[in-house]
C-alpha cells in the first residue's frame, strides 16, 4: 500500500523549453512508482521524459514569456481535464514564481504550500537575494548593482577582476539573444557593454565578486519545508562535476552530510519563513572557508533524487504528502549515495561505486527514456555542431577542442570525461538554468 493518496494526482509545471531537463523525470518516476497520477504541462516535442510508463498524460505548456493570466488559463484547462484537486509542482524557476503569484487564484483545483506569494520571486531574485542573505546573516558574494555604464565599468574595478555578471531576474532572459543568465567577465569594458543590455534582457544587471571553484568547493542543499517549517526530505550535496565544467548543472553528485550547509539552511528557510520545495546552491570560498549562498531556487533540483531516503522519501513525495495531510515516514539517510547525468558525465555512469547511484535517464522498471534520451541527444548533439560550424558537414572540418575552466581552477574534479573535451555540446542558457 502507497504511503501517498494515491486519490491525489501531481501536475508537473515547466515552461522552460530544454528538452533534456531530467529532472522533471525524476519527479514523474518518483510520484509515479507510488502510484500517483502524474500530468506533465512542458513542451514535449524531442523529451525523453514522454516515453515514460509513470506518465498519465502530457499537456502543452503556455508559451515562453507568457503573462500569469496565460499561464493560469493554461492551468485551468488541465484542472478541466483531470475533474479533481491536484498537487502542483512547479519545475523551473519562471513557473515556481508564476504560481506564487496565482496562489490564491489556483487554490480551488490545486493543492500548495501556504506562504506569502511574493516570496518565489523574492528568493528567485538575484538582486532581492542579496538583501534576504544580509538580513539573515548569510555569506553572500560581494554584490554592486550599478546604475549607469560608467558605474558598470567602475564595479567591475572594485571588485576586482574577473567578476560575475547575473541578470536579477534569469527567467525574463529572452532566448535567441545571445545573453546568457550568468557569464564571467574579464574586462570593465565588458561590463560596460552588458549593462547597454539591461533593456534586452528584461532586469538589473549585477556585478559580484568571483569565488575561484575547486575541490570541495561547489555543496548544494535540497529540502522542503513542511507546514510546521521543518526541512524534510533533502540533504547536502557535493558537485563532483559540472557541465559546463566549473560553472554549470551538476553532472556527478554525492550526498555528503554537511552541518554547516545544513545550519545555514535552516536558519535562511526559517528566517523567511519559506513553506515548499528549494534548492540552494553554495560555494565554500578558499580563502576563509565560509559557504556562500550562491542561488536560492524555489522548486526542486534537477538532481533531487540523490536524496531518497531508506523509506523513500526525497522532496516531491515529501511535498505530495504533507499537502495531503499524511505523515512524513522518518527513513535514515543515505550519505554516500551519488546521481549521475548520463548524457553529460557517461564515463561517470559506467564506473562502479560504493553507497549506491541512481542514474538521471536509465532506469530497468522505466527504459523507454533512457534509450530515447540516447537518440535525441544524438540528434542535439549534431545540430550544436553544424550550428557551430556554419553548416559545414563535421566530417569536412576539424573541430576545436578546448577545456574551459574559470580563472584559477585546475582540474579539481578529476580525468575529464570525452563529452567534457568540447564546447560543441554546450548547454544553452535554458538548459544551464532550468536543470541546476
Amino acid at each position: 500500500m502507497s504511503l501517498l493518496d494515491i486519490r491525489v494526482p501531481a501536475v508537473l509545471l515547466r515552461i522552460d523549453r530544454n528538452p533534456f531537463h531530467h529532472g522533471t523525470l525524476g519527479a514523474v518516476r518518483s510520484l509515479g512508482r507510488a502510484g500517483v497520477e502524474v500530468h506533465v504541462v512542458a513542451d514535449s516535442a524531442g523529451s525523453p521524459v514522454r516515453s515514460s510508463r509513470f506518465v498519465c498524460q502530457m499537456h502543452p505548456p503556455p508559451a515562453p514569456g507568457a503573462s500569469p493570466g496565460d499561464i493560469a488559463g493554461t492551468l485551468r484547462r488541465v484542472a478541466a481535464r483531470i475533474a479533481r484537486p491536484a498537487v502542483l509542482i512547479p519545475m523551473d524557476d519562471a513557473s515556481a514564481v508564476a504560481v506564487g503569484r496565482l496562489g490564491d487564484e489556483l487554490a480551488p483545483s490545486f493543492l500548495l504550500p501556504q506562504q506569502p506569494g511574493a516570496l518565489s520571486e523574492r528568493v528567485a531574485d538575484k538582486a532581492e537575494l542579496v538583501a534576504v542573505c544580509a538580513g539573515a546573516d548569510i555569506p553572500h558574494p560581494v554584490t554592486l548593482i550599478p546604475e549607469s555604464p560608467a558605474q558598470a565599468a567602475s564595479a567591475a574595478w572594485q571588485l576586482g577582476l574577473p567578476v560575475v555578471a547575473k541578470w536579477s531576474r534569469p527567467w525574463l532572459v529572452p532566448a535567441g539573444t545571445g545573453l546568457r543568465s550568468t557569464v564571467v567577465v574579464h574586462s570593465a569594458q565588458e561590463a560596460r557593454e552588458l549593462f547597454l543590455r539591461a533593456d534586452e534582457a528584461g532586469s538589473r544587471l549585477l556585478l559580484q565578486a568571483f569565488l575561484p571553484s575547486g575541490p570541495d568547493r561547489d555543496w548544494f542543499f535540497h529540502g522542503y519545508a513542511d507546514r510546521s517549517g521543518a526541512v524534510r526530505g533533502g540533504g547536502s550535496g557535493r558537485k563532483q562535476r559540472a557541465w559546463p565544467r566549473g560553472a554549470g548543472l551538476t553532472a556527478v553528485g554525492r550526498w555528503t552530510p554537511n552541518p554547516q550547509v545544513r545550519a545555514l539552511t535552516e536558519r535562511l528557510t526559517a528566517s523567511l519563513g519559506y513553506r515548499g520545495i528549494f534548492d540552494l546552491d553554495f560555494r565554500r570560498c578558499g580563502s576563509t572557508g565560509r559557504y556562500h549562498l550562491l542561488d536560492f531556487n524555489p522548486r526542486p533540483g534537477a538532481q533531487f533524487r540523490l536524496f531518497a531516503d531508506s523509506a523513500g522519501l526525497d522532496v516531491v513525495r515529501a511535498l505530495h504528502l504533507d499537502l495531503t495531510h499524511r505523515p512524513l515516514p522518518d527513513g535514515a539517510p543515505r550519505p554516500g549515495r551519488t546521481f549521475v547525468v548520463e548524457n553529460y558525465a557517461p564515463l561517470s555512469a559506467l564506473r562502479p561505486v560504493l553507497g549506491g547511484r541512481e542514474l538521471a535517464w536509465h532506469a530497468p522498471d522505466d527504459p523507454g527514456p533512457g534509450r530515447a534520451m540516447w537518440g535525441l541527444w544524438g540528434l542535439h548533439v549534431l545540430r550544436k555542431v553544424r550550428e557551430r560550424l556554419g553548416g559545414t558537414p563535421p566530417a569536412m572540418r576539424t573541430a576545436e577542442v578546448r577545456v574551459v575552466r574559470q580563472a584559477g581552477e585546475s582540474h579539481p574534479n578529476g580525468p575529464v570525461e570525452p563529452a567534457e573535451l568540447t564546447k560543441l555540446t554546450e548547454l544553452s542558457d535554458d538548459e544551464k538554468a532550468s536543470s541546476c
